[in-house]
């Protein structure tokens, strides 16, 4: 059975994904933040450390601290007790042949001591320290720049700071960083049929979903994200809502209205505003998407049907996101997984199934669908957590086949 919605009309995701690359270009406009501010934000200058991290060679362990040529091969050894390295407080003196110091986690290692001892491995007798004879030189000892060098990259450009990025960063005494300035996105939905969450629901009347879809899709650290209403089918309101937005944000993303039917004037608005770049992809949930730009602000429409939102957002919008924010580019996590009950399609478009993924005690993963597979079916996406990736040509996969996974991942 073939697909009638597929015509050669319709570009294949990889197509598509590909010309939304070439047209989105990185934001302009940087901020300076403290690293407080910066959490979550996108570097936009590569970062290289003014110091050595550590440092000073220092100790791994609380122990004592002496130089190898004291060890005695085969056979227990005894220094002598002469001081004490605390961590903040170095010990000041210089180490002779014989002689140890008393040293603590992250302490300055003494001039002419390269070997730590942990304490639990050293017989003490007042001044007296016994070592066994297994004790290995070197040992226990962080040299300086050990982690990072002096004037080496700390953090690239485009990398999304997280928490350990920011303690990285204060590790090298660097306290403000410059980032790219937020994304401004403006969101609507479109449709005569929808109503307001709260509002009670008459017959022919649906509750709009899909901006709250929208607003958690694009709740994110690097996004400024407006959310615009609903906007009724009606080629002026929708071409004043249009050329708004244009004028003040980066990104339109709209919802609805993108289809061939007599009410859907996204594409014939967006023809005569700016252009169409393409809008229609072979993917299912999600072949009705409109893509283009009016002037300088890029334009997403995506469909109506709130699962073909979610996965064109993923699959078509996020990555454009990612590369405007000034994000390094990432890789899609997918792998295979053995499918445990028998999947069905129809050939001709690429589909995003809703799957339920499981590993198992051996290592190996299984996975099964989440449930209804329609556009319209949120509930099966709620409960997934895994797209199942099935090739255009497909049209059953049997129980036992190995098929292409891919996590939800939505971080941008």
């Amino acid at each position: 059975m073939t697909d009638q919605c597929f015509s050669s009309e319709l570009l294949h995701l990889e197509q598509a994904l590909s010309r939304i690359l070439k047209v989105v270009q990185p934001i302009k406009g940087i901020e300076k933040k403290s690293l407080k501010n910066a959490l979550g934000r996108v570097l936009a200058q590569s970062i290289y450390s003014p110091i050595n991290i550590p440092p000073d060679r220092n100790s791994a362990m609380d122990g004592y601290a002496f130089a190898s040529d004291n060890i005695v091969k085969n056979k227990n050894f005894t220094l002598t007790h002469v001081g004490t390295s605390w961590a903040g407080k170095p010990f000041a003196g210089k180490l002779l042949k014989g002689q140890c110091v008393r040293i603590f986690t992250g302490a300055v290692m003494p001039e002419n001591s390269d070997t730590v001892i942990m304490q639990e491995q050293a017989e003490v007798n007042q001044c007296e320290i016994t070592f066994p004879e297994n004790c290995q030189a070197f040992d226990n000892v962080r040299q300086a720049g050990g982690d990072v060098k002096q004037n080496s990259c700390l953090l690239a450009s485009g990398k999304k700071l997280t928490a350990v990025d920011l303690g990285l960063l204060a590790s090298a005494g660097i306290h403000s960083v410059e980032i790219k300035r937020k994304l401004r996105i403006a969101y609507f939905s479109t449709g005569d049929e929808l109503i307001a969450v709260g509002e009670s629901l008459i017959t022919g009347k649906i509750y709009d979903s899909n901006r709250y879809l929208l607003f958690g899709l694009l709740e994110n650290t690097c996004i400024e994200a407006v959310d615009m209403g609903v906007v009724a089918d009606d080629k002026v309101l929708l071409e004043q809502a249009f050329l708004s937005a244009a004028n003040a944000y980066d990104v339109i993303l709209t919802t609805g209205g993108a289809s061939v039917g007599d009410a859907d004037y996204i594409k014939e608005i967006l023809a005569k505003l700016g252009q169409v770049n393409f809008w229609k992809v072979a993917m299912k949930p999600g072949k009705p998407v409109a893509f283009g730009h009016i002037n300088n602000c890029i334009f997403f429409g995506l469909p109506g049907n709130p699962a073909s939102v979610v996965a064109t957002f993923d699959k078509l919008v996020l990555p454009a996101l990612q590369k405007m924010v000034g994000m390094q580019k990432k890789s899609v996590l997918r792998f295979k997984a053995t499918c445990q009950k028998i999947l069905k399609k129809q050939s001709g478009r690429q589909e995003y199934q809703r799957g339920i993924l499981t590993q198992h005690p051996d290592g190996t993963y299984s996975v099964i669908s989440a449930g209804g597979q329609n556009s319209n079916q949120l509930k099966s996406f709620s409960q997934a957590n895994c797209y199942m990736v099935l090739a255009a040509e497909e049209t059953e996969i049997a129980v036992g086949e190995k098929i292409w996974v891919e996590p939800f991942e939505r971080f941008i």
